[in-house]
């Protein structure tokens, strides 16, 4: 039994965030995806999707869709996907495979529109995320089970939410960002005493971030 609060023991005697439940792809992704640093324009660009899809269900929901997702989206190639039509908004909502949400289909349509001007004005869509990565100063001292539950959202997921609603992105509240940040390593959650968190941090630490690039 973990004796640290938000951890829980697994198979191997490792000790981790509490949330995966020890479900195989659950804990699979824990280990090897969560908070680990992503500068991939076209796999932050499906996160962000997702996260929206993800609103009002479970992550693990979109988890084990997101391959049906990834077929019915173009591998969320942003540069495809603002070039669907109305017939392919009917093809989606056909698709029994994903989240038939004529909204949120409709929304990652306008939204790659959006990404493509933000990588024709800062170079890459990495490189914009990644500026607005939180400070030391911005980050709570201990990352634990409590800090977490009572931080849905932050400052900063607020500010980028902010922003992105302003450039004309849909489903991108707070909470969805933060999720977003969470998840594509801008910040790391795992919580204190997770076996993996450490592994996280150095990739952190030798992570050379984009830089923006004026067009």
């Amino acid at each position: 039994m973990a004796d640290k609060p938000g951890l829980i023991a697994s198979e191997d005697g490792k000790l981790r965030c509490f949330w995966h439940g020890n479900l195989p792809d659950y804990l699979r992704y824990h280990d090897e995806e969560w908070g680990r640093p992503v500068t991939d324009d076209f796999r932050l660009f499906e996160k962000i999707c997702l996260e929206g899809f993800q609103s009002g269900l479970s992550w693990l929901t979109i988890l084990r869709k997101r391959e049906n997702f990834r077929d019915a989206f173009d591998g969320f190639d942003f540069h495809k996907v603002a070039r669907y039509s109305e017939a392919d908004v009917e093809r989606l909502l056909g698709n029994a495979g994903i989240i038939r949400h004529r909204g949120k289909i409709e929304a990652t349509i306008n939204n790659a529109g959006r990404a493509i001007e933000m990588e024709r004005e800062f170079g890459s869509l990495a490189a914009w995320f990644w500026a607005r990565e939180p400070g030391p100063d911005e980050r709570p001292e201990t990352v634990d089970r409590q800090t977490l539950a009572a931080n849905p959202t932050t400052p900063v997921s607020v500010k980028i939410s902010k922003e992105l609603k302003k450039r004309g992105w849909k489903f991108v509240g707070p909470t969805t960002v933060y999720a977003f940040m969470q998840a594509m390593g801008l910040v790391n959650d795992h919580l204190e005493g997770c076996c993996c968190r450490g592994e996280v941090e150095r990739l952190r630490a030798e992570l050379v971030r984009p830089v923006i690039r004026s067009a």
